[in-house]
């Protein structure tokens, strides 16, 4: 399971209800920050989650709502809240843009605290025994824009009526079953994971898109996703203003969702220009499962049964 919390969900500048793009996942241990406007540290204590285990930012691209907050949130992470390190992950056009901002800020090679920045490419970028975060090519403005996904990995139940029937103590066999390798007994019995495993269930997936002009290179990176958080700066009416700035309807935003079978569209990036129920109303006309992220909600994604 994946938890959400939505900082900032405007597009381009803030407005009295929404602040800058900024989103908290978190995953067991794992806090992770996708964008960083202007005003992200506020948001943060607004949120109740403050400044603790934050050490990973993702950023999407290099557009400056998307950045800006960078230089006070570093700042105040080496200043007042003892995080020894913090990485920055994001493509080439953004780390070189993060890299001069974080020199305008600090003074060149002068940061408080000990940044370590991952250039990315499409792919995994970490991994552990849990899930795996890769990145994934997004068309926006410029270049080297790119999405996030968060996927469980797959896992086989551990049937315990089986072990017990086997003989199988509580304790360590039991461990070593449930990590794919086989025991012997006491008895000289050997059991193998496949004699008390169930059959293989697939673990939840989380696909993050900031800014993006296209969706039909996002199908198939999104397919089956639990749900799908992709922004949707503007209405039908105005497609050619959307093609013409780089981003997308809420009615595209629905479609892609449709075709690649989520479960849950979560939509962000809300212009000034409309009202929330205006982009809700466009979206759940094709897909019904949508919901407009505002600042500060909470959302719990979990495997599609």
């Amino acid at each position: 399971m994946f938890e959400l919390v939505f900082l900032g969900t405007s597009a381009s500048a803030p407005s009295v209800q929404r602040g800058l793009p900024s989103t908290i996942v978190m995953y067991r241990e794992h806090r992770f920050m996708v964008d960083c406007g202007e005003g992200t540290q506020r948001q943060l204590l607004r949120s109740g989650l403050g400044f603790r285990k934050i050490s990973k930012i993702l950023i999407t691209h290099s557009h400056l709502d998307h950045i800006l907050g960078l230089g006070g949130l570093i700042s105040t992470f080496g200043r007042w809240e003892m995080i020894p390190a913090v990485e920055i992950f994001a493509g080439q056009a953004a780390m070189i843009r993060i890299q001069a901002l974080m020199d305008v800020v600090f003074g060149p090679g002068r940061p408080p605290l000990n940044l370590i920045y991952h250039t990315i490419r499409p792919g995994t970028i970490m991994e552990d025994e849990h899930f795996v975060l890769g990145a994934f090519p997004v068309i926006h403005r410029g270049p080297s824009c790119y999405g996030f996904t968060f996927q469980e990995k797959t896992t086989r139940p551990f049937l315990p009526e089986k072990a017990a029937a086997l003989g199988v103590p509580f304790g360590p066999e039991r461990r070593e079953l449930v990590a794919g390798k086989s025991i012997t007994l006491g008895n000289g019995r050997m059991v193998r994971p496949d004699d008390v495993l169930g059959p293989p269930v697939r673990g939840t997936k989380l696909v993050f898109v900031g800014d993006a002009g296209r969706t039909d290179n996002l199908v198939e990176v999104a397919r089956d996703a639990d749900a799908l958080i992709i922004e949707a700066t503007y209405l039908e009416p105005e497609r050619e203003l959307a093609d013409a700035f780089g981003h997308l309807t809420a009615a595209q935003a629905a479609e892609l969702a449709l075709e690649a079978n989520v479960r849950r569209l979560i939509l962000t990036h809300i212009s000034r220009r409309y009202r929330s129920q205006e982009v809700e109303a466009e979206a759940r006309a094709i897909f019904p499962e949508t919901t407009i992220a505002n600042d500060f909600d909470r959302f719990q994604i979990k495997r599609s049964e």
